[in-house]
């Protein structure tokens, strides 16, 4: 089975570490390609940033028609529908698979992201979802997104705290990581916080290789169908659906 997991932003060192980080975790026999796009912002932190991680994303799973399914590593789960069209497996986004695994943990979780303005793209993903009544709280910590990779930003004890609060503030039972280069850290959450602590990018694999295991694929029915040919103009035109 290989598993083509894309790494919507531009950085390669994180997309090394989401590589590494779903390969703990995959079943022996499963491959593991941890891809990025070659054109994007190095980071995604709001709605521009994603709107570029999207195209990106996309063009991934056409680079890489052969993967049995697809994780798009980036908590605002960016291109999801697009690739979903795009591929025959399964497209699993990290922030939908961290939700359901949390939701079958505990009966409530709180989400610790990165910066504070992505908190409100959190929220829309929740409510997409439909997990507003399991959800109880999004707490950013304003650490940028490449902070995550420099030691003198303290991330792991600002998401800690973070984390923490969350816990007795949102009565909550599991700590959701919100951005798939926290996925280092979540070992070591979890001993400390005696919690849950889900990592999308872990639970996105496994949830792949579980739909591969059982034979399912995405369905081709209605709006997941095939993009209907034609011609794209400009930047896009490599990409025109045939």
């Amino acid at each position: 089975m290989k598993i083509r997991v894309i790494n919507p932003n531009t950085s390669a060192s994180m997309t090394a570490k989401i590589g590494a980080a779903a390969a703990a975790v995959a079943a022996p026999g499963t491959v593991i390609e941890a891809v990025q796009p070659s054109f994007g912002a190095p980071s995604i932190e709001g709605h521009f940033d994603e709107v570029w991680g999207a195209a990106g994303v996309s063009e991934q799973v056409l680079a890489g028609p052969d993967a049995d399914a697809y994780v798009i590593a980036c908590f605002g789960d960016p291109g999801l529908h697009s690739a979903r069209e795009l591929a025959a497996g399964p497209v699993i986004g990290i922030a939908e698979a961290a939700f359901h695994a949390a939701a079958l943990l505990a009966t409530g979780f709180s989400v610790v992201t990165t910066l504070s303005r992505t908190c409100v793209i959190a929220e829309h993903l929740v409510q997409q979802y439909g997990f507003e009544r399991r959800c109880k709280g999004i707490h950013g910590t304003d650490i940028a997104v490449l902070e995550l990779e420099d030691p003198a930003s303290d991330a792991f004890r600002r998401i800690l705290a973070a984390a923490e609060h969350a816990l007795v503030h949102d009565r909550s039972g599991a700590i959701v990581l919100g951005c798939a280069g926290m996925a280092d850290l979540c070992e070591a959450l979890q001993q400390r916080l005696g919690v849950p602590v889900i990592d999308g990018v872990a639970a996105a694999v496994k949830l792949a290789e579980a739909l591969v295991g059982l034979g399912l694929k995405t369905s081709k029915r209605g709006d997941y169908a095939a993009p209907l040919p034609k011609v794209f103009a400009g930047l896009a035109a490599p990409f025109s659906p045939k």
